[in-house]
Order: structure tokens, then sequence, then C-alpha cells
């Protein structure tokens, strides 16, 4: 049975033990849970120690806790799991932050909208797309390739360096006319840069068409003998060089990350396991651990292990084995005691994903603030 506004009161004042009360009504509702982001939990959008509890439709509510550490002032906005569904005022403008001084009693807010898809977003926040080069010579594979570069929508008038994230499969990251759809990474970093995060360079490398399986298979696996070591050492030993030469970054590793889907997640997985004095951060979507049934980590007995991040993604209606696969990876993988120390995984599951591009997008965001501009730990 649903409450009204009355009651919920009446419910949150009788804790009087406990902290401030946010209660929050909203005009469109959905399935979606809502979460508070703030200054008190370093703006996570997806902190499940801030979702709020639904008493009805397009009603919620929040209790800190009695022992919470308030700072001078709350600072905070409502979120339905990240920037791209972040609250929107009835014209569909971001919203200013909301502030409360408050340590008890009742604070009463409304959010009109929500954002869907990342629309609506500001033009001037895109980033900007510059073609690095037509044919960027491999000469691992004696190849050329097409690469580009995503730049923050002020870099040219800004004097910041910045983290560098390497994609795979360019064609389908910010492409409009993709056959297969694309991640929409402009937008989607378009819509962060309004919220003070993602202020980040990606450099999107193209697939090799026909050949793009055999650059991204690594090693012997059920494909047969890959490219994929040459293409880690051009992306390692060629690239990386070259854009940190070119482009104002943060060359170190704890602020450099590969990432891809599919074979480019498995490429990438590779390239992060390979060079760990590299890349810290890895973004890895629905990887193709399939073609590497039985695969070991001895070889990785020659490294020293290195604090890294890793975002490890799947969908439930990609495979029959997708998710089993990856998570019998992330368990395998920290099964080594050397691992286990250095290596945080955000593990995230969607059970009606598919093993597709739209997917992949929505997935891009979290991936991104968790790996990049979060302090937060993973689920191991």
């Amino acid at each position: 049975m649903e409450c009204d506004e009355n009651t919920i009161v009446k419910k949150e004042e009788a804790k009087e033990l406990e902290g401030l009360t946010i209660l929050l009504s909203t005009d469109e509702d959905d399935d979606r849970p809502v979460y508070l982001s703030g200054n008190f939990n370093q703006w996570i959008t997806q902190d499940r120690k801030y979702q709020m509890s639904k008493q009805a439709k397009g009603k919620y509510t929040f209790t800190f806790p009695a022992d919470f550490s308030y700072p001078e002032e709350l600072i905070y906005k409502f979120t339905k799991g990240d920037w791209s569904e972040v609250e929107i005022d009835k014209f569909e403008n971001k919203t200013p932050n909301r502030h409360s001084k408050k340590r008890s009693g009742i604070q009463k807010e409304h959010v009109s909208k929500w954002r869907q898809n990342w629309l609506p977003y500001r033009a001037s926040q895109l980033p900007q797309v510059h073609l690095i080069s037509e044919e960027f010579e491999i000469p691992q594979l004696n190849k050329t390739r097409k690469v580009w570069a995503l730049l923050p929508h002020d870099y040219n008038t800004s004097e910041e360096t910045y983290p560098v994230l390497y994609l795979q499969d360019a064609q389908n990251l910010f492409n409009e006319k993709s056959p297969f759809g694309n991640w929409q990474i402009d937008k989607k970093l378009a819509v962060m840069s309004d919220y003070g995060i993602g202020k980040i360079i990606i450099i999107a490398i193209e697939h090799a068409e026909k050949e793009r399986v055999l650059e991204y298979n690594v090693g012997k696996t059920l494909l047969g003998e890959g490219q994929g070591k040459q293409y880690i050492r051009f992306l390692t030993d060629t690239l990386k060089p070259f854009v940190d030469k070119n482009f104002r970054t943060k060359p170190e590793r704890e602020f450099t990350g590969i990432g891809g889907s599919s074979m480019g997640g498995l490429v990438s997985l590779f390239s992060g396991l390979i060079y760990p004095e590299v890349y810290g951060k890895l973004m890895i979507f629905s990887p193709s651990l399939w073609v590497i049934p039985k695969i070991k980590f001895s070889f990785l007995d020659f490294f020293e292990p290195k604090e890294t991040k890793i975002y490890l993604y799947a969908g439930g209606e990609e495979s029959a084995t997708m998710v089993a696969h990856i998570k019998k990876f992330k368990k395998r993988l920290l099964k080594r005691d050397s691992l286990r120390e250095k290596m945080e995984i955000q593990l995230s599951i969607n059970e009606q994903g598919r093993h597709n591009e739209t997917y992949w997008s929505d997935e891009f965001p979290k991936a991104i603030e968790w790996l990049f501009f979060s302090n937060r730990k993973g689920d191991v």
C-alpha cells in the first residue's frame, strides 16, 4: 500500500536517534533506484550506502546514520545510477547543487525530470575529435592504421595535463554511421564534463577490418595463432610514447588505462597483464575468454605486481557462458596471492545485457568514473 507524504514524514520524525532525513518527491518515476551523490562520498553516483528507500511511486527517503560525520555543509544531487541519469529541471537543464547545513530533522526536495540515455547534452562540452593520423605506422606488423584522439572540450584553452585511456575498435566508439551502432563516448564525456568529471584523453585505435580478430588474438588460442602480442607492443612501445610526446598527458601508469569489448576487451586485458608497469586501469567489457578456456597465469610470475584497477563487465544474455567465464577469470586471477593484494576488481553484471554497443555504451561512464575519478574500492 502506498504511503502519503504526511505518513512518511511521521515515520521519519520518529527516528529521534538518527540524523538528517531527506524526503524526495519526483514527477517522473520508474524502476531505477535513486542515489544520493555529494561531497560526503566523493560524488560517487552509484554508492549503495546512499541509496534512497522507495516509499511509494515518486516518493523516496534517506536518513543519515546517527554517527555520520557531516561536512560543514552538505552539497549533493540525486541520480538514478550515474551522470547519464542525473536529475534535471523541468526545462531539461542541469540543476544546481543542493545544499543543507542541517544535522537532523527533515529536508524536503523535489526532482522534476531525469536524464535518459545521455540526453540532453550540451554541444559546447563535446570533446574535440582530433585525427592523429590516417596511416599511423605499426612497425611491429608492417601495417598502418587510423588513430583518433578525443580531447577535453577546453583542451586548447587549458594548461592541464590529463589521464589517458586507449580504446580498441574506434569505428564503434563515436561514429554515428557505424553499422553496429556506437558507444557514443563523445556525448557521454560531454555530460560527465558538465558535472566536473571525465576530463580525460581518449586514444581510439581503429580495428583492422577483416584482420581484426587476427590482430586481437593473443598467442595460440582456439582461433589459431594470433598477432596480439605484436599489436600490444605497438600500443605500448610505439603509440603511447607518441601520445605522451604530442599531447599533455599524465604518462604515469596510475593515469594510463586501456580497454575494449569482445576481442578488443581480450587484447586489452592481456595488455594490462603483460605490461603492468604501463597500464594501471583496465576497462574490460564482454571479453572473448571462450577462446582461451584454459588460460594460465603462470607467465605473471615473471612480473612484479602493481596496484591495478580492473572494471569487468558481462551481460547475461550475451551467451550461455559469458558470465560464468568472467566470474571464473576473476576468481582464478585473485587466487594468486601476489595479485590479490594488488588488484581491485569491480565486477558488473547486467543479467539482461546483450553482446552489442548499446550495453557497452551504458557501462562506459560507470567504468570511467570508477577507474579514473573515484577512490571507491572494488568488490574484492
